[in-house]
């Protein structure tokens, strides 16, 4: 397969699946590095594809959304992290992302695309199994997320309990 249906090949999977994939998985579906992978996914961002990198692998995001979106700031200690996001997922929300400000870099961000209280422990176990620190360590833990509720009622239920155990930032 020359690199053109390669790559064919990767944007079709990922606009037709919604579970990310990893690189690796990639590489070996299609008997090549996984270092071509990555090369592969960099010429279909530059085209145009919005592919994004997420813990669980490579994934196009579903532009059909149903609900409302909505970025918010938070500040808590390292300890915290499991609870705030199993609130937000607690109640039907999608965490897209985290986001902090770097004094030299300016602004950071790391996809999370986290649903499912799966989801977040999958993610904590990440942070442990690679002695990880999270972004918010460079921000004394404030940070944004954006997160993506299927209501109105969702989202003020999340918002409300953010603010209840003292993690929002207002």
């Amino acid at each position: 397969m020359n690199s053109a249906k390669r790559r064919e090949y990767i944007k079709n999977l990922l606009n037709n699946t919604k579970a990310p994939k990893k690189g690796q998985e990639l590489a070996e579906d299609l008997n090549v590095t996984r270092q071509v992978i990555v090369k592969d996914i960099a010429i279909l961002r530059a085209e145009g594809v919005s592919i994004i990198a997420t813990p669980e692998g490579y994934m196009i995001p579903n532009n059909n959304k149903k609900g409302i979106e909505k970025i918010i700031a938070v500040s808590h200690m390292r300890e915290d992290i499991e609870n705030e996001l199993q609130i937000i997922v607690k109640y039907g929300g999608l965490i897209k992302d985290v986001i902090v400000e770097h004094p030299l870099y300016g602004e950071i961000k790391g996809m999370l695309m986290l649903k499912t209280p799966y989801d977040v422990q999958k993610f904590m176990e990440r942070i442990k199994e690679y002695n990880a620190e999270p972004l918010s360590i460079i921000t004394r833990g404030v940070h944004l997320h954006t997160i993506e509720a299927e209501s109105d009622e969702s989202m003020k239920k999340i918002i409300n309990e953010l603010k209840n155990r003292g993690y929002l930032v207002e």
